[in-house]
């Protein structure tokens, strides 16, 4: 299957980048910053701040000044749980908010190796808990509220999903975007067709993957969510997938599994795409209609939910 050209000129952009694990976590950090404008430009928003949430950074976007309380979405960004930050999604979460109308929240959880599993887990898990029972200190409807990630963000999503079945309030919506939902294997189709030559290979995910199970049982579904027997009373969920990405496979069927538990899923997969496209919005035309989409399922999951609550 042809990469897009889109994708094509990213993939030159980066070809020659050292391979992750001949390097140290920290030069990977610092390489990464490289690669920030290629996100493309910054959408000016009414406010965005960084902040303190349960002690835990974020960092706020307030796209519009507009009726209160309003509705929210928190953003687990991608890395690999080793190297992503708030700069690289930064022009992301701009864009959904602003598409989604409703404050965006990015969570600067804490990165493997240093922090280990269940760090990372821990961090978006208490954000979110405490988003949900207004003790945030941002002026946010807590009936209304969702969790979305990329990558290894996408993968958190998915765990704070299953975790937070029966919370009340409960989330409205999920958007995994490429999630890792499978540490445990990468014996899929796409796993083996796109291991080398399409940005994320399969070395760098072992050295993720390494990174931040450590010394943990890489089949407990608080590291692989498909591997979550029970997948009823989830959130409904917009899985984005890329057709040239090695976690395409295994995000896809997530959807699927989801689905036919009952949940509500929209699954779209961008047809030559590669990991991490959204991120690549200066470059690749594709990241900003997916974020432009995933806008506007949050916005009617948000209109949804508040029509429902009118009826009552």
């Amino acid at each position: 299957m042809p990469v897009h050209p889109d994708a094509q000129k990213f993939l030159d952009l980066t070809a020659g980048a050292p391979p992750l694990d001949t390097q140290s976590a920290d030069q990977n950090r610092a390489d990464l910053t490289k690669a920030v404008p290629l996100t493309g430009d910054r959408q000016d928003l009414t406010k965005v701040e960084n902040r303190v949430i349960a002690g835990i950074p974020v960092r706020i976007y307030i796209p519009f000044d507009g009726p209160s309380p309003s509705p929210a979405f928190l953003y687990f960004h991608g890395g690999g749980w080793t190297i992503g930050d708030l700069e690289l999604a930064d022009t992301t979460v701009r864009d959904i908010a602003a598409a989604a109308g409703a404050i965006g929240i990015s969570v600067d959880y804490r990165l493997a190796p240093e922090s280990p599993f269940p760090a990372a887990l821990d961090d978006v898990l208490t954000v979110t808990k405490t988003v949900l029972s207004g003790e945030s200190g941002l002026d946010v409807d807590t009936d209304r509220v969702a969790v979305a990630g990329d990558s290894a963000g996408g993968n958190l999503a998915a765990v704070v999903s299953q975790k937070l079945r029966g919370h009340q309030p409960r989330l409205i919506h999920q958007v995994l975007i490429y999630p890792a939902t499978d540490l445990t294997t990468m014996e899929t189709a796409s796993h083996r067709e796109f291991a080398d030559e399409h940005f994320l290979t399969r070395r760098d995910l072992q050295y993720f993957y390494a990174n931040y199970v450590g010394e943990s049982d890489s089949s407990e579904p608080r590291l692989s969510p498909a591997l979550q027997p029970d997948l009823t009373d989830l959130p409904a969920a917009t899985v984005i997938t890329g057709e040239c990405d090695p976690l395409r496979d295994e995000g896809e069927a997530y959807a699927l599994a989801m689905s036919e538990a009952g949940n509500s899923v929209t699954a779209v997969r961008f047809k030559g795409q590669v990991h991490p496209f959204v991120y690549i919005g200066g470059v690749i035309e594709d990241a900003n209609v997916a974020r432009r989409l995933i806008g506007s399922q949050l916005k009617q999951a948000f209109e949804s939910s508040m029509a429902d609550t009118t009826a009552l």
